[in-house]
């Protein structure tokens, strides 16, 4: 009656916008929904609290009534919702952990990126990250957003070096990490058609029921895009050294 959980596929866009009129997730709700839909008659984007990358997959929250809206939305602006991502990133992380902290904006040399930008510029920003798993020239990381900024993720990991991979926004797209030889670049590209997006997943969500104040929790399965391209990752390393 209040909410809803959605587990959003890749390539869906969260609401119509310039470009993309129809097919959105707000399409889909409105005609889910009906009637029912905090915002309906007038809000552009009915019952959206918070927002997700089109090429990104995973968990979001919708809000069904106002009141419902305006508590989660407290909740995000509030720092208190509990979001956790995976991602696999080029490079090898270093640190086990670590934290990102830096303003984001637009990038004023390409409107179509976001970028870390000096302290008075901006808004701030912090990512949490923790390494997984560490798969020769790319790295599986967990992050945890604090605050949740356009592109928060993917222009946090390329700042500190670890670029998003096959983010082709931000340049994930290119073989930035591993060998010169022809049958490396041949396996890269095929992981790239394998997972033809950023390799990005919004795994876990909780946050306060608004109604009831129960903490609620939910997890979504890595998608199978994702999960192929971090066993083919796997399949290499373990293949390499045995050579």
């Amino acid at each position: 009656a209040h909410l809803l959980v959605v587990n959003k596929p890749k390539g869906m866009v969260v609401h119509p916008a310039p470009g993309n009129p129809d097919g959105t997730l707000v399409n889909a709700l409105l005609w889910h929904c009906k009637g029912s839909l905090s915002g309906i008659g007038g809000e552009i984007r009915p019952g959206i609290v918070h927002r997700i990358d089109k090429d990104t997959s995973g968990l979001l929250v919708i809000a069904k009534t106002p009141d419902a809206k305006t508590n989660l939305g407290n909740q995000f602006f509030n720092k208190t919702t509990k979001r956790r991502y995976r991602a696999l990133v080029w490079g090898n992380v270093e640190q086990d952990e670590g934290t990102v902290v830096g303003n984001i904006g637009r990038n004023p040399r390409d409107r179509m990126q976001m970028t870390v930008l000096p302290d008075d510029q901006g808004k701030h920003a912090v990512t949490h990250y923790r390494v997984l798993e560490r798969l020769g020239y790319v790295t599986l990381v967990e992050c945890i957003l604090e605050t949740g900024r356009t592109h928060q993720i993917r222009v946090h990991m390329k700042h500190i070096g670890h670029t998003l991979f096959n983010d082709e926004r931000y340049g994930g797209n290119e073989i930035l990490k591993g060998t010169h030889f022809s049958k490396y670049k041949q396996f890269v590209n095929n992981c790239f058609e394998t997972c033809p997006r950023q390799a990005l997943h919004a795994m876990t969500l909780g946050f306060v029921h608004p109604r009831t104040g129960e903490e609620m929790f939910f997890t979504s399965p890595l998608p199978e895009d994702m999960t192929n391209l971090i066993d083919k990752w796997r399949n290499y390393i373990s293949n390499r050294e045995e050579l």
